[in-house]
């Protein structure tokens, strides 16, 4: 992703953990006519790019993510203030797959399709996929949307459709994305999409359900 300097100084409070200044350069480039989507491309995804860059076991550092998650929600807070009270779409089962406890790209997603008007039911990080493929049957979900940092779930994420179908789930749209599932295609993965961005999802919800 090619870096826009006028997000430098919100990437560079995001990578620091500095919720305060990262809010005020978000509410700066607000003002200065720069949308909310543009905001989360330019800057919030740019951050996640550099965060799953340095996830491997030498330069993993926990407290840095943490701090650097907590600075993105209060962020999103600013961007998506008024969410929603009655959801008027679609209902999203949304989760981390069992084995990945990473949820800032997942909470980001959340925050976003629930400002579209959609309900989401978060299954949450680490999430077995027994408890999920429940949760789509009991919430009567029509999407499913997984999010994964990690390679190690691909597995999982090839056995939603077929799991889906064996409880007789039908009709359900299978969305993945993060930053290791979005390397490998909808078909590899045996899903209806796979998302380079959260707004891929939105998009991709949009022209397929209306």
């Amino acid at each position: 992703m090619t870096q826009n300097p006028k997000f430098e100084p919100l990437i560079a409070a995001l990578l620091d953990g500095n919720q305060s200044v990262a809010v005020a350069e978000a509410v700066n480039l607000r003002n200065s006519g720069v949308d909310s989507g543009q905001i989360i491309i330019g800057g919030i995804e740019a951050v996640m790019e550099k965060l799953d860059a340095k996830c491997t076991v030498e330069q993993f550092n926990l407290l840095e993510i943490m701090l650097a998650g907590r600075a993105v929600t209060g962020v999103m807070k600013i961007l998506y203030p008024d969410l929603p009270l009655v959801p008027s779409r679609e209902t999203v089962a949304l989760a981390s797959l069992e084995g990945d406890v990473h949820d800032l790209g997942k909470n980001i997603v959340k925050t976003v399709l629930l400002a579209k008007g959609y309900r989401v039911v978060d299954c949450g990080k680490d999430c077995p996929l027994a408890r999920l493929i429940d949760t789509v049957a009991q919430e009567g979900a029509e999407i499913i949307c997984i999010s994964g940092l990690i390679t190690s779930v691909m597995p999982q994420v090839r056995q939603v459709v077929p799991m889906l179908q064996a409880r007789r789930l039908s009709g359900i749209k299978v969305l993945a994305g993060g930053a290791a599932l979005k390397q490998a295609s909808a078909q590899a993965l045996n899903v209806d999409f796979v998302a380079d961005s959260v707004f891929d999802v939105v998009r991709y919800l949009e022209s397929s359900t209306g």
